[in-house]
């Protein structure tokens, strides 16, 4: 893996103003360390959590709390669990308040079924964690997964989720389980009875409520994204976000990103409809309600896997690219204005598609941190303007 610290020179009419620069950053992560996410603590830390490999072969679940320029010890939330090792299943790890952390993961107990379950796991000060508990009410032997989670009220956290059919011909539900400071179910509900059966979900609060975006799925197979909002307690009829219309007799694994700051939203996504694939981002200014048209984000072939976060001047996205000439996969960011003026655009990484995972961005403050894979073990670098 080689990582590039200049800019790359897009030249664009109309490009937006700021520009980034990529400076590698250590972290805690061991040897053979995957899936890495980002979270922020009450107080603005950036939380790097990671799945890793432990004594005798097993795997664990990690974090370390970064704050100024140092890292906290790495504390092990689950070990010796049978944890799905898939880029886009994603474990999450969070600080809600002072004495509230809780973490979801996705098992899949047994590597000739395609049963999947999501766990959670909750703590009081992040040292010593719960026993494991299976999210979600349904024990079929079917695919459960791709979650992502929000504090959604007081001691409470959302979780979403898919609930995947008895066959492949039956739908795949988006689900929501409420659970409550100890991980502990509250209520349960089906948001959504068919959308697309393995793209990630993703869930932002805005100034009104909840945001969730996903990639849905209609009876002529079109996945676009979708989009759920959650305010004065009740959700609002799925909306599409735009319409690419992109058919596909497959599931692409491979979705949306959501971040909000106050009435502000920004979602990107990845589509190949008339086979044309691109990295798309469309911004909202009354919490999610109406967006504008889309912009295009990639340059070249994209292979999406997008992430995006949003600070006062716009936003920041990344992806994966193809690198000119084919063969590995590029880490790029660019950020966006409001209006929807590119910047330049920043190489981060190359490498191979799968290695590289699925790059997820942070923002806090002043500071902006971008986490991928390589054949080695976790990356993270600092974006600096």
């Amino acid at each position: 893996m080689k990582t590039i610290l200049i800019l790359v020179l897009v030249s664009m009419s109309g490009a937006f103003g700021q520009t980034f620069r990529s400076e590698p950053l250590a972290n805690p992560a061991g040897p053979g360390s995957i899936q890495s996410n980002w979270s922020a603590t009450p107080n603005g830390g950036a939380l790097l959590s990671w799945v890793e490999p432990a004594k005798g072969g097993s795997l664990s679940l990690r974090y370390a709390v970064r704050h100024g320029s140092n890292w906290s010890e790495p504390r092990t939330i689950a070990s010796q669990r049978h944890f799905f090792r898939h880029p886009a299943e994603l474990p999450e790890v969070a600080q809600l308040s002072e004495h509230q952390w809780l973490a979801h993961w996705v098992e899949m107990p047994k590597e000739e079924s395609e049963a999947e379950y999501v766990y959670t796991s909750a703590s009081t000060d992040g040292v010593q964690w719960t026993m494991p508990v299976m999210a979600h009410r349904d024990r079929a032997a079917v695919q459960h997964g791709l979650a992502s989670m929000v504090a959604s009220g007081s001691a409470e956290t959302s979780l979403f989720w898919l609930k995947g059919g008895a066959n492949e011909e039956a739908p795949t539900a988006m689900m929501r389980t409420i659970v409550d400071a100890s991980g502990k179910e509250i209520r349960e509900e089906r948001l959504a009875p068919d959308v697309c059966a393995c793209c990630p979900t993703a869930v932002a609060k805005t100034a009104k409520g909840l945001l969730l975006a996903y990639r849905g799925h209609t009876s002529e197979d079109i996945r676009d994204i979708s989009v759920l909002r959650l305010e004065n307690g009740h959700w609002s009829q799925p909306k599409n976000l735009y319409a690419d219309n992109w058919k596909i007799n497959a599931c692409p694994t491979n979705a949306a990103s959501v971040a909000a700051l106050g009435d502000k939203v920004a979602i990107s996504w990845f589509t190949s409809a008339q086979d044309a694939p691109k990295t798309e981002i469309a911004f909202s200014s009354d919490s999610g309600s109406t967006f504008t048209k889309p912009s295009t984000v990639s340059t070249g072939h994209s292979f999406g896997y997008t992430s995006v976060v949003l600070d006062d001047s716009g936003a920041l996205v990344s992806w994966l690219e193809q690198r000119t000439g084919g063969g590995a996969a590029r880490v790029l960011v660019r950020p966006i204005s409001f209006a929807g003026a590119a910047g330049l655009v920043v190489q981060v990484a190359e490498g191979g598609r799968m290695g590289l995972g699925y790059p997820r961005l942070f923002h806090s403050g002043g500071d902006t941190f971008i986490t991928w894979g390589d054949a080695k073990q976790v990356q993270t670098a600092r974006l600096k303007k």
